[in-house]
């Protein structure tokens, strides 16, 4: 029972991280890129509304998938899974890491960006904010892959 659960509770994870990389990837790969070829106030105003819509409907899968990371984390060590436990473990870790650099470095951007979106004045450092951004985006890329293969050792181990 508690590994079926487990195995629930890895996929659901995997579910909702994958969203979380998937757009995180789009960003790294082609929304940055895209970026660089436009003016401070298409940029601004561009990436304004998207963190707008962003920061309501991506919620609800970042939560989704800690909870269900720590829930596959507490299912395995109860089931007596070392390696699903491991796995999910590390998981859990790159999502707190990935969690602490969008606190510090993205959210703020996103606060600016999105008020210069719904107001229409652009910042004088509207680049450097975007900049700043996209500087981690390989950071959180990669912590979100990391998250993926330990729950998706976590589920194979379950």
């Amino acid at each position: 029972m508690l590994t079926t659960l487990g195995q629930i509770a890895a996929s659901v994870a995997v579910l909702a991280n994958a969203v979380i990389y998937g757009t995180d990837a789009c960003a790294a790969l082609i929304m940055r890129s895209s970026y660089r070829k436009l003016d401070d106030a298409t940029l601004t105003r561009v990436a304004g509304w998207g963190h707008y819509y962003g920061d309501r409907r991506m919620p609800p899968f970042g939560i989704g998938g800690v909870v269900g990371t720590a829930v596959t984390l507490v299912l395995a060590i109860a089931a007596g899974h070392t390696g699903a436990a491991i796995g999910a473990g590390i998981a859990l870790v790159a999502l707190l890491s990935w969690l602490a650099f969008y606190a510090r470095v993205a959210k703020p951007v996103n606060t600016v960006q999105k008020e210069a979106a719904r107001t229409g004045v652009i910042p004088a450092n509207a680049r450097a904010l975007q900049d700043k951004w996209d500087s981690i985006l390989g950071f959180r890329v990669g912590l979100q892959a990391i998250a993926l293969a330990g729950l998706l050792a976590a589920l194979a181990l379950l």
